[in-house]
């Protein structure tokens, strides 16, 4: 268990069991962020995805025990949600694709923790760099991965994200050519 200001909290591999209330702090970050209409994966498809043969993803979870469960009665209360990518230029990478906390929770240590133990387990596995997006409005997100020594590349070095939406996805698929 680690401990924090006045919290216990332990950071553990998310379980199938887990999908439910990993969908809905995924929906929390969405109204966060903005963009609830955004989210269509349900929590059987986190299970099918991450809990199969060949998961596309792996998740930590942030718990604290019964006594400091949330206001709604949740002991899984952050997450950080991950995939292995590859690099041409540096080799193995890591993508966080969300790092998330309750509200209610911030400030104890929980999101350092969980992106600490993501990059353990990104060196574990011989990665070299982990990745990650921040919205442009989101200050407290951006200083707290600087604070950590993370580079925004979009100002150091001019690299932009770029997404292909499921309708261009379907439009180059159209234009690839027929085997």
């Amino acid at each position: 268990m680690c401990a924090a200001v006045n919290m216990n909290f332990k950071i553990r591999r998310a379980t199938k069991e887990d999908c439910k209330d990993i969908s809905r702090m995924i929906m929390e970050l969405a109204v966060f962020e903005k963009m609830p209409d955004q989210v269509k994966t349900s929590h059987e498809e986190l299970e099918r995805d991450g809990f199969c043969q060949n998961p596309l993803f792996e998740c930590l979870v942030a718990e604290v025990p019964e006594e400091h469960k949330s206001n709604e009665g949740f002991t899984i209360i952050g997450y950080g949600l991950y995939f292995y990518t590859y690099s041409t230029w540096k080799g193995r990478s890591l993508y966080l694709d969300d790092l998330y906390v309750m509200p209610e929770f911030r400030g104890n240590g929980i999101g350092k923790a969980l992106l600490s133990k993501v990059a353990e387990v990104g060196k574990k596995n011989q990665c070299v760099q982990l990745r990650l997006t921040v919205l442009n409005w989101n200050t407290p997100a951006r200083d707290f991965y600087a604070a950590k020594g993370a580079q925004d590349l979009t100002v150091s070095s001019g690299w932009h994200f770029i997404h292909f939406t499921e309708q261009s996805l379907d439009d180059l698929v159209n234009e690839a050519p027929k085997d």
